[in-house]
């Protein structure tokens, strides 16, 4: 389950006031995005003490200063693929402070931070991004009767023998699809499987296995135009 956020005492401030506005709490937790748990126990704590910070408690202390702690935030967005370890090397090499991994986690996570697998794309050109708003302008008006009529085709191409490259990143909630965040993609090389079908609002298309590179007349004259005979099957 996704982490639960906690509040700045700038939040915690605006809760207590939406709620003396005659905000209900449930509410009052939609505009924060907190589970309305978080807001009940803060109107409790604040009829109680009169005050909306968290209480003192016992423990170790911090062996970071608040200087420090933005220092690693900084480095973890300057380079979202940097670990834990290489973070707490740059952060020592900066402040001669030797923390451990563990603390570097614990900090960024602290400012929101969570380490993530990079989401993936294809590698768009100025005039792909064009050409796809303009695609969207022209069409978003279409009923639904007019997108039953098309036939949505792509083709995929599956690596046998291949790194990964499953890279890690630092990323806020939200920022998936952000450029700092994205490993685009080109087409693989050797050692690979690509496969073509094709789907429409009541059909599909069987699979095909591309062998070798798809031209223009391969597609043309082996996976369009069979598909001109009756052999689509019902989904």
């Amino acid at each position: 389950m996704p982490p639960r956020r906690k509040l700045n005492e700038f939040e915690r401030g605006r809760a207590v006031a939406w709620f003396q506005d005659g905000v209900p709490k449930r509410e009052v937790a939609r505009r924060l995005h907190v589970s309305i748990s978080v807001i009940v126990r803060l109107i409790q704590r604040f009829s109680a003490t009169g005050r909306v910070q968290k209480r003192r408690r016992p423990g170790r202390p911090k062996k970071t200063t608040p200087r420090e702690d933005r220092l690693i935030e900084r480095l973890a967005l300057q380079t979202r693929t940097a670990s834990s370890s290489i973070i707490r090397r740059q952060l020592r090499v900066a402040t001669n402070t030797n923390i451990s991994q563990q603390t570097i986690r614990n900090r960024l996570h602290g400012f929101n931070l969570r380490s993530r697998r990079r989401a993936v794309r294809p590698r768009l050109t100025p005039a792909h991004r064009a050409a796809r708003r303009a695609f969207c302008r022209r069409h978003v008006r279409w009923t639904r009767q007019q997108r039953s009529q098309v036939l949505f085709s792509d083709e995929s191409r599956f690596t046998l023998n291949h790194n990964d490259d499953r890279l890690r990143v630092w990323r806020r909630q939200g920022e998936r699809y952000i450029d700092a965040t994205v490993q685009e993609n080109v087409a693989f090389g050797g050692g690979s499987v690509m496969v073509w079908g094709a789907f429409s609002f009541h059909h599909r298309t069987p699979l095909f296995h591309v062998k070798g590179n798809l031209t223009g007349l391969r597609y043309r004259d082996e996976i369009l135009r069979p598909l001109a005979v009756p052999t689509l099957q019902q989904m």
